[in-house]
């Protein structure tokens, strides 16, 4: 199998077979050890983090009844920018992962829950649970890479629409739980195809119309009203929390997805993928934050991105407590264990959007001899 020797040295290079396939029954064997330890802690946990969501979400939108006066406005819109990113990041984001599937609490079960956020939860759960985490960072199967919208690989063909790219990122940061509602209908593919009229995509469109017009209605008619002369300054204070919300979601999952230091894989790397190289895609295509327990909160603890991507369905406090563990294998088989704090991760992911909106400055170095250029099913290409 053909690696895209962008990088002088192949980052899986060292590993043969055997490597790839103990590392993957390590894990697996840590999957194991904290599936069986999970239990009424990991309840306690979450019910707590609801709770104090949905207290300062009230208390929020108490506040800002009276947000006309200043200092409300400002407590008001603080409050429910941090209640909306826990709902959306360590509460929705996470059960909808099917994290606490376990308690069987119909309230608290990935089947049951509706998250605030203009996309459904069924499109959503399809979209990343299935799609997104099976083909992480693979080159034309996941669409997370760049939405659709961008160029993230040197190796990807570029077009001068692709100067736009650091614009049309800005504008998806701003408004992102649109722009994830666009991409969980493949919008742009649905259209370009002609498939938009296709009843399933007509069926999935209607869903997301209702989806946004409840949202709509809570957020910028029901509870401005209830404001009565405070309704304009209710209503700033709504978009805004909004947009803040959406910034940070989006900033968190480009720190996850894009920095200097994570690898993107050709289709061709996932052909009879096994369990260990499955295992070692997700490790080299996640990077993670560094940060307080707070931070960690805030993130949905997807600044344990890698640990995210491993076990995706583990009770997402759980990924602090196995991040050594997971960082002690990296180290062992002498593979990257890419993170660092917010504002370096933020800015490498954005230089990225920005260096990769213009053409390549180098051409691909040659490949290498036949007899060199395999690795044990994983071919993978530098990002």
């Amino acid at each position: 199998m053909t690696v895209i020797q962008k990088k002088p040295v192949n980052p899986i290079g060292h590993l043969t077979a055997e490597d790839i396939e103990i590392i993957g029954k390590e894990l697996d064997a840590l999957r194991d050890r904290v599936l069986a330890e999970r239990g009424e802690s990991d309840a306690r946990y979450i019910r707590k983090v609801i709770k104090t969501q949905r207290s300062l979400e009230m208390g929020s939108r108490a506040v800002l009844l009276f947000s006309l006066f200043p200092p409300a406005w400002l407590i008001g819109t603080a409050g429910l920018s941090i209640a909306k990113i826990l709902e959306n990041m360590e509460i929705g984001h996470n059960i909808l992962h099917g994290q606490y599937d376990f308690m069987r609490d119909p309230k608290i079960h990935s089947t049951t829950w509706e998250w605030d956020h203009v996309s459904p939860a069924d499109q959503w759960k399809h979209s990343h649970n299935q799609l997104h985490h099976t083909y992480t960072n693979v080159l034309g199967k996941d669409n997370d890479l760049g939405y659709g919208i961008m160029r993230v690989d040197e190796d990807q063909k570029w077009h001068p629409m692709h100067l736009g790219q650091p614009l049309w990122n800005f504008l998806n940061a701003c408004f992102f739980e649109y722009g994830i509602a666009a991409y969980d209908l493949e919008l742009g593919r649905n259209l370009q195809k002609g498939r938009h009229k296709a009843p399933e995509f007509r069926a999935r469109a209607r869903a997301v119309g209702r989806k946004i017009r409840r949202q709509v209605l809570k957020d910028y008619v029901i509870h401005p009203l209830l404001s009565g002369p405070s309704f304009l300054s209710t209503l700033a204070a709504t978009f805004t929390a909004n947009m803040i919300r959406n910034v940070w979601s989006h900033s968190v999952i480009m720190c996850g997805h894009f920095p200097n230091g994570v690898e993107t894989f050709s289709k061709t790397s996932i052909e009879g993928e096994t369990r260990g190289e499955w295992y070692l895609r997700q490790m080299l295509g996640s990077a993670n934050i560094s940060g307080s327990r707070l931070m960690h909160i805030m993130t949905g603890n997807l600044s344990f991105q890698i640990e995210h991507h491993l076990f995706p369905d583990l009770p997402s406090k759980r990924y602090q407590e196995i991040a050594p563990e997971v960082r002690a294998l990296f180290d062992r088989y002498g593979l990257k264990y890419t993170t660092g704090p917010l504002p370096k991760q933020v800015a490498s992911a954005w230089w990225k959007v920005i260096r990769l909106s213009l053409p390549n400055r180098r051409t691909a170095m040659p490949a290498a001899p036949a007899d060199e250029r395999r690795v044990p099913a994983l071919a993978a290409s530098g990002a």
